[in-house]
């Protein structure tokens, strides 16, 4: 969706689609107008009204430009009365937020979600125009969530009743409804957002509550490979993968569906085939519960933008689990995601990973938490290592595999390569290790070929 030429592609796949089954779309927003509708709400919070005034211009310039370029003349003027329309509500919430000097968590999901009202509104005009029967639907009257805004969950079963309410109809009659992605709205009402790979979420979300055959995710890349093929040249394309491996292979760092997004398929089995836009000729990637799939890993991938955070009691006398939990409890609070974990359990330490931009809330959590044993000297500064990364193993026929993991290791150390913690779940599914981080690229590229993964 990031032009009007990338919409004429999306477009096309719908409707031959559509014309084979009943077909549901969910759209993202343009690329960059999320950022910019972010910046803009930092703008007015600013006060800085020069900013504001340049960026709402920007958005609308942006649109009116795409719509010029997708419609013939007599279809337009009902568009870009819409698209001025939504880009005034968009307005008044950042006055609001100007007069306020600060940005409501409501008020930011109710702005964030314009970029994909506007994605909708292009995107079913064009379809319209073509010939194809198409209609606009604001996620917010189908996907039911809870309050959290900015992360929120969705509700299945309220989910279910909406949406089947407001789609099935449409489909019914041979119009394709026309999502807005990353955005629902509370039982009340109220707008909410989805959070990271909110889009994906939105159409995982929607194919459960449909009964939908299957998901496809259209993106930029032939679809989920090996390795990144920036560090790894042999990288190939994985034919098929499971749930689980997707899952853990998003989670420790990939440009796949983000684990959020596969959780409300699972239970009916819904197969997602992740394709290219850009090459449509390519089969891309299956993820399904099951796959035939020979023993052994199936991807690595990598995280450069962590940091490993120690901590270790000074007390003997102070309890190990108990101060785990509270830290657990504490980087909760802070909405730190913890990557790898381990400990030792005769020196009562352990360490955590957790992505960098998640470090100073997490920081700042940890010392609210434990300033009494700190100002007391019952447990140590915490130590702080910016320069780590993230190395991740994933497959699931790596379970009961013997000497896996001493290949890695061997492989990982025969390129002097440092290993700072280990980490492996009891499900066997995922080796996590950390290493330092000017010694990543070559980690990743010695496992990927010890592994035999571009074979």
């Amino acid at each position: 969706m990031g032009s009007a030429d990338r919409m004429r592609v999306a477009a096309d796949i719908c409707a031959e689609q559509a014309k084979q089954r009943p077909v549901a779309i969910v759209v993202s927003a343009m690329s960059k107008v999320t950022d910019l509708l972010l910046d803009t709400l930092r703008k007015a919070e600013a006060e800085d009204r020069a900013a504001l005034v340049a960026n709402l211009q920007n958005l609308e310039e942006r649109h009116t430009q795409c719509c010029m370029d997708l419609l013939p003349a007599g279809k337009r003027e009902p568009v870009l009365e819409g698209i001025r329309g939504i880009i005034a509500e968009f307005q008044r919430i950042a006055q609001g937020v100007m007069m306020l000097g600060e940005r409501p968590p409501r008020s930011v999901d109710e702005a964030v979600a314009v970029g994909e009202r506007l994605s909708a509104l292009l995107m079913a005009a064009y379809l319209e125009s073509a010939g194809v029967p198409a209609q606009a639907v604001n996620a917010r009257d189908v996907v039911v969530t809870d309050p959290v805004f900015g992360n929120a969950t969705p509700l299945m079963g309220p989910t279910r009743e909406k949406a089947r309410g407001v789609l099935c109809p449409l489909l019914e009659k041979g119009v394709l409804p026309v999502v807005t992605g990353f955005n629902g709205a509370t039982t009340d009402g109220r707008p909410t957002t989805l959070g990271r790979g909110g889009s994906d979420f939105s159409a995982s979300i929607l194919a459960s509550v449909l009964d939908a055959t299957d998901l496809w995710i259209w993106t930029d890349v032939d679809g989920i490979m090996s390795a990144d093929p920036r560090l790894v040249p042999n990288a190939k394309v994985l034919d098929e993968i499971t749930y689980a491996e997707a899952a853990e292979l998003a989670y420790n760092g990939a440009k796949v569906l983000h684990p959020r997004t596969l959780a409300p398929l699972v239970e009916k089995g819904i197969p997602v085939y992740s394709k290219n836009s850009f090459n449509r000729a390519v089969p891309g990637t299956k993820i399904a519960p099951k796959v035939d799939a020979p023993l052994g890993a199936r991807a690595v991938t990598s995280m450069g933008n962590v940091a490993l955070v120690a901590v270790e009691p000074a007390d003997p006398e102070l309890n190990s689990v108990m101060v785990m939990s509270r830290a657990l409890a504490a980087l909760a609070t802070a909405g730190a995601e913890v990557l790898a974990m381990t400990s030792s359990s005769y020196r009562q330490n352990f360490c955590f990973l957790i992505r960098r931009d998640e470090l100073p809330h997490a920081m700042a959590a940890l010392e609210t938490t434990f300033a009494l044993e700190l100002a007391h000297g019952y447990l140590k500064d915490f130590d702080v290592d910016e320069k780590v990364g993230l190395l991740a193993i994933v497959g699931e026929g790596m379970k009961g595999s013997p000497g896996m993991a001493g290949r890695i290791f061997t492989a990982i150390s025969r390129e002097q390569v440092n290993i700072i913690a280990i980490a492996q779940g009891s499900s066997e599914l995922t080796i996590a290790i950390v290493v330092a981080r000017d010694g990543l690229e070559k980690a990743v590229r010695a496992v990927h070929d010890e592994c035999q993964l571009g074979n």
